[in-house]
């Protein structure tokens, strides 16, 4: 299974959208871009494996994998990147502003819907992370994700 993040990056946090087949899933909201410094960056681009984890914190959500120079990085609900994140993603409903947006236990509710019965069946599951710069052909067109543009 492969899910697709197409991302803008600003100052005050990292925009994006999570696409499963080429449709939207939801929003996501990320820490900008500080070369990949731990606790204080968002994930560099690139394809990682996740896997379902369990949290008292969190609940049920997912951990991914094999992120150059880092441990720990989570998708899990927030609403703020700057002051719920430390380099993980958190999926949302609607964006209100760089690293900000709200809705995003339901954002997750919505993540898990399609991928947790894929990990029951033991199917591999992909993130690809890339940035919206190098994302020629999304395909609802520039018009589907205005808030990211």
């Amino acid at each position: 299974m492969e899910l697709t993040l197409i991302r803008k990056y600003h100052e005050e946090g990292t925009n994006g959208v999570l696409l499963y087949k080429g449709n939207f899933l939801c929003y996501t909201i990320e820490l900008p871009w500080k070369q990949n410094r731990k606790m204080i960056s968002c994930v560099p681009e690139g394809r990682y494996e996740i896997v379902s984890r369990y949290s008292q914190r969190f609940g049920i959500h997912f951990l991914v994998r094999g992120v150059p120079g880092r441990k720990y990085i989570l998708i899990h609900p927030a609403n703020n990147a700057l002051k719920e994140l430390k380099g993980c993603i958190a999926p949302v409903k609607r964006e209100v502003g760089p690293g900000k947006g709200i809705g995003s236990r339901d954002a997750m509710k919505r993540i898990r819907f399609i991928v947790d019965p894929e990990i029951d069946k033991s199917v591999p599951v992909f993130l690809t992370i890339k940035s919206i710069s190098n994302e020629k052909d999304i395909s609802q067109g520039d018009e589907a994700y205005p808030e990211i543009l």
